[in-house]
């Protein structure tokens, strides 16, 4: 082969040919024949030339040019020259300057015609796959049509168009099976770009998928008019979704559902006869947990927001409606929420309540030595501890039917007594652990406190200052997609985890580790500060 004008309109024709079969563009196919070329050339000149290659785009002409380049040192004479040997070329000559000069055009011979069919080629498939990367890569959320082409050790494969896409095993609803040239739907849930092109991954089980479906079917879905606010699945048998309209004249639930439930059979349909509960959003967590343990009655729902928990009574009854089969039910509404749930029945709560009733009355008996009856009364007015008793304020006993200012008197001064007594035997515990005055004086700490944190080998102020506020106060860690209660040293005399962070702060600012002065001078930093501080404890 070689570049004379018999064949220089020869190349734009093949260009354009190839660009249109894989619909790329043909500049591209053009740059990688200057590169083919420009390469054919080096072998014919010398490796080390910088040979270059310019397709003229409407003539075709092909200009092969030596190119060599101005610098301080030469390392590579064929290739580079110095600002001095450059004056013959150009009249003021800088570093960088390069100096072009037209070279006549090589022959292809046979194995050097191959080698750049090779190139041009590889440039082709390297162009063909980042338009595919790209076109797909912009397609991830949505739902795709496809063709079955064959499976592979129970993945699909799937024809979508311009590539193949993979449906794995784990990705399938159920026991599906498909056969080639199948129709498939599918969610685009990740584009990946790897050496052998891009690989594109589909899913038919991902809660997405659904919600997508959901959006096809109710134009008030596509319209933005009802939002779906969660999806939980169990892919080919149950499935819970929360949607909110924005129209209040809009039932969110009847619009999804459809006329004699057409819209929401057809997504059944689709999903392999995968039951679906549409259920009403509620921004209040415990309603729309009432709402996602449907079918099943609620009785009462108590909410731990720091731990993300909630607990869930039901009538006896209930029980294994609101649990479901294997759990199911139970599953997916705390899949919906986002909270781990405990449900028990009224007779278990009631069993409960009766033995935190035992208990504190026993602790009253105890330490105020007063009848059970008493004891009980306080109880039932809902005092809990010694504290509680002993400094409260006087009128709230009073309020209660048969104490007069003396029983009062005499319940308040006992009270003080024991905890007196109690604070005398933990701070003489925690010093002979071992712990100084700088903990024990510390503002904000019971002498408990000091004990239990002496007990952990914290001795000291300083020691103090480098615990972290989870710590202190306790928390929930994800481990492998489970929370993980973390026990906290302060945990048992109810230390919230901003009261945690406020006391280490303390301690920093006390000891000179903090400037108070840059903690509350900007709002930001102050509250950034606790979570630096986590973050050093953790480190």
């Amino acid at each position: 082969m070689a570049i004379t004008s018999a064949n220089q309109l020869e190349l734009l024709q093949t260009a354009e040919a190839v660009a249109r079969e894989k619909m790329i563009d043909p500049a591209l196919v053009v740059e990688a024949m200057e590169d083919s070329l420009a390469r054919a050339a080096k072998s014919r000149y010398g490796s080390e030339l910088d040979i270059r290659v310019t397709i003229d785009r409407k003539t075709g002409r092909a200009s092969f040019e030596r190119v060599r380049t101005v610098v301080e040192e030469v390392e590579i004479p064929q290739a580079e020259l110095t600002v001095e040997q450059a004056k013959e070329f150009l009249d003021d000559p800088k570093v960088g300057d390069e100096i072009r000069e037209e070279v006549p055009p090589v022959e292809l011979g046979r194995v050097a015609a191959q080698s750049a069919k090779q190139v041009i080629l590889q440039k082709v498939r390297e162009a063909e796959r980042d338009r595919q990367y790209a076109e797909f890569q912009d397609r991830v959320g949505t739902i795709i049509n496809g063709v079955v082409r064959r499976e592979e050790y129970g993945n699909i494969i799937v024809d979508v168009g311009r590539g193949e896409a993979v449906l794995r095993r784990n990705e399938k609803i159920g026991r599906e099976s498909y056969r080639p040239n199948d129709r498939i739907r599918a969610f685009i849930k990740d584009v990946r770009r790897e050496a052998r092109g891009p690989q594109i991954f589909l899913s038919r089980t991902a809660p997405e998928f659904m919600a997508k479906l959901f959006e096809m079917e109710v134009p008030e879905i596509y319209d933005g008019i009802i939002e779906i606010k969660a999806v939980a699945r169990d892919p080919g048998s149950r499935a819970k979704i929360g949607v909110i309209s924005n129209d209040p004249s809009i039932d969110p639930v009847g619009a999804c559902v459809g006329m004699r439930g057409s819209r929401v059979q057809a997504v059944v349909n689709e999903l392999q006869g995968e039951k679906i509960d549409i259920i009403p959003w509620n921004e209040d967590q415990p309603t729309f947990l009432v709402n996602a343990l449907q079918p099943a009655e609620v009785s009462k729902v108590v909410l731990d927001e720091d731990a993300e928990r909630i607990e869930v009574v039901v009538p006896d009854e209930q029980l294994s409606l609101a649990i479901g089969r294997r759990g199911q039910n139970v599953r997916l509404a705390s899949q919906l929420t986002g909270l781990d749930i405990d449900i028990m029945t009224e007779s278990d709560e009631s069993e409960r309540r009766q033995a935190e009733f035992t208990e504190r009355t026993q602790l009253f008996v105890d330490n105020l030595d007063v009848d059970e009856v008493l004891a009980q009364l306080l109880v039932a007015e809902g005092f809990s501890s010694l504290e509680e008793v002993a400094y409260v304020e006087q009128d709230e006993l009073l309020g209660i039917d048969g104490f007069d200012e003396s029983t009062a008197d005499e319940l308040q001064a006992r009270a003080r007594d024991k905890l007196e007594e109690a604070n005398a035997k933990a701070l003489e515990a925690a010093r002979a652990l071992g712990a100084e005055d700088s903990l024990i004086e510390f503002e904000g700490l019971t002498p408990q406190m000091a004990e239990a944190l002496a007990k952990d080998e914290i001795r000291t102020l300083e020691d103090f200052a480098t615990c972290a506020d989870w710590e202190l106060a306790g928390g929930w860690t994800t481990v492998n997609g489970e929370r993980v209660k973390d026990d906290g040293l302060l945990e048992p005399f109810d230390v919230s985890l901003e009261e945690a962070q406020t006391l280490v702060m303390t301690a920093r600012v006390l000891l000179g580790w903090v400037d108070p002065e840059e903690l509350h001078g900007d709002a930001g930093d102050a509250e950034d500060a606790p979570l630096d501080a986590e973050a050093e404890a953790r480190g």
